[in-house]
């Protein structure tokens, strides 16, 4: 056999490279701060990453020409349309057949990309996901899960922070599920501590929901419950590695820790800790609980936020996390 017959044989079994689909039209500073996030994510990602813009091309190609890039850095997959942030999620999706988004998630759904991120319309995204993803098998409702600093120095997870404001029990009881996976496959934690949200340590406190969950996850032999975790708890112990709660207690948990470090930003005050709070270095969220990775970032993402969510969506690739919660369904 020549050499060249070898490179042949050899090359077919090479591993297809990643490739990530990126919304250049979701955000409040898109196209501008999606396009040059993601020429700096292209600069720390490994060759076998590839990226894929999805969005107006004649306009992302003018932006890049105005500041001396050439647009032959990236391959553009073109859409017409986008999905503002304030367009109704639902009218939007279904109208705008043409806008990112729609087009993010056709690709997604078809397997020509291993991953979709956006930084646009929240709601337009939970559309994608539950009409074209769908959540996995078994899961009754997707959540969102976020990384949060603790001041011991290993960061936590918490979820819901968004997406369901009412949670029932048995949803409430997967959310530990699925944060103990996350924490197994991103931290590499063997057998994470997860605590549920509350007003209070005790057994019997909380409203209907949390203490009939409480009742739930104490019987679980699907993952490690401790018990209830308080609000002064969440960030300078390490009591639980995974905190759960509702989308809505989630989201103010959220919201507040961007509070604080925006009133010490205000007040010039430098920390290296509660620098761990600026959403800039998160980047983005995956949508537990769904069959393929999409991730969500901050509507103000700028370039860095923007770089950071591409850099976390490969991590989220390379662990398989979707796979790893069907895998899980599937044997219990």
């Amino acid at each position: 056999m020549s050499l060249l017959d070898n490179l042949l044989n050899n090359a077919l079994y090479l591993p297809r490279p990643m490739r990530i689909g990126v919304d250049i039209m979701g955000g409040d500073f898109a196209p501008e701060a999606v396009l040059f996030g993601a020429l700096s994510a292209k600069k720390e990602l490994p060759f076998d990453v590839e990226l894929l813009l999805i969005g107006d091309t004649v306009k992302a190609s003018e932006i890049l020409t105005q500041h001396n890039i050439s647009p032959q850095e990236f391959e553009f997959y073109f859409a017409s349309e986008s999905i503002e942030m304030e367009d109704h999620p639902l009218k939007a999706f279904t109208a705008k057949k043409d806008s990112s988004i729609v087009r993010g998630f056709e690709l997604l759904k078809s397997g020509k990309i291993d991953a979709f991120a956006s930084a646009g319309n929240t709601g337009a995204m939970m559309v994608g996901v539950m009409t074209m993803i769908h959540p996995a098998k078994g899961i009754i409702r997707p959540c969102l899960a976020i990384q949060i600093p603790r001041i011991t120095g290993n960061p936590g997870i918490i979820l819901d922070v968004g997406l369901n404001p009412d949670a029932k029990p048995e949803v409430l009881y997967q959310y530990g599920l699925l944060g103990s996976i996350y924490a197994k496959n991103l931290f590499n934690i063997k057998n994470p501590k997860i605590g549920l949200l509350n007003i209070g340590g005790e057994d019997s406190k909380g409203n209907l929901a949390a203490k009939a969950a409480f009742q739930l996850m104490k019987k679980s032999t699907q993952f490690n419950f401790i018990g209830n975790v308080e609000g002064n708890e969440i960030f300078n112990t390490e009591k639980s590695d995974v905190i759960v709660c509702d989308g809505f207690a989630g989201n103010i948990v959220l919201k507040e820790a961007e509070a604080f470090y925006n009133l010490l930003k205000q007040r010039e005050i430098t920390d290296d800790f509660f620098e761990r709070f600026n959403f800039e270095n998160s980047g983005g969220t995956p949508i537990l609980g769904i069959n393929s990775n999409v991730i969500i970032a901050h509507g103000h993402s700028t370039p860095t936020a923007i770089k950071n969510m591409i850099l976390k969506t490969r991590d989220f690739v390379n662990v398989n996390l979707p796979e790893k919660i069907i895998e899980t369904l599937n044997h219990e």
